[in-house]
C-alpha cells in the first residue's frame, strides 16, 4: 500500500518539533477529519535556513510533513511556494489516492507559513 520512502519518512521523520525562533508559522488541517500540521520557519534573506513540524495524523500525514520540509529546506520563499501536493507525494514515490489530502495539507502547511513570515515582515509575494 505505502512506498518505501512513505514508510521511511513515517517511521524516521525529518525535521519534527518545535522551531523556537520560527519567524513564519503555518497550521492547516482540523481535528474532525484527523490531520493536522503544523509548520515553523527560520527565514533569512528569504531563505528557508531551518524548518521543523508537528504532525497529529495518520503515516500519510507524517511522511508528507516529512518530505515536504526536506523539500523547502534551503530554498527561497519563492522556490519553496511551488511545492505542489502532487510534488510531495512523488517525492515519496506516490500515494494511495484516499491519502493524497495528506500531501495536500503539507502544500499548505508550507504555503501557510511562508504566508505568516511575509506578513510578519510586510512582504508582498
Amino acid at each position: 500500500m505505502y512506498s518505501d520512502k512513505v514508510m521511511e519518512h513515517f517511521t524516521n521523520p525529518r525535521n519534527i518539533g518545535e522551531l523556537p525562533d520560527a519567524n513564519g508559522v503555518g497550521e492547516v488541517g482540523n481535528s474532525k477529519c484527523g490531520d493536522i500540521m503544523k509548520v515553523f520557519m527560520k527565514i533569512e534573506d528569504d531563505v528557508i535556513v531551518d524548518i521543523r513540524f508537528k504532525t497529529f495524523g495518520c503515516g500519510a500525514a507524517v511522511a508528507t510533513s516529512s518530505m515536504a520540509t526536506e523539500l523547502v529546506k534551503g530554498k527561497t520563499i519563492e522556490e519553496a511556494m511551488k511545492v505542489t501536493n502532487k510534488s510531495v507525494a512523488e517525492a515519496l514515490d506516490g500515494l494511495p489516492a484516499i491519502k493524497m489530502h495528506c500531501s495536500l495539507l503539507a502544500e499548505e502547511a508550507i504555503k501557510a507559513a511562508i504566508q505568516n513570515y511575509c506578513e510578519r515582515e510586510n512582504k508582498v509575494l
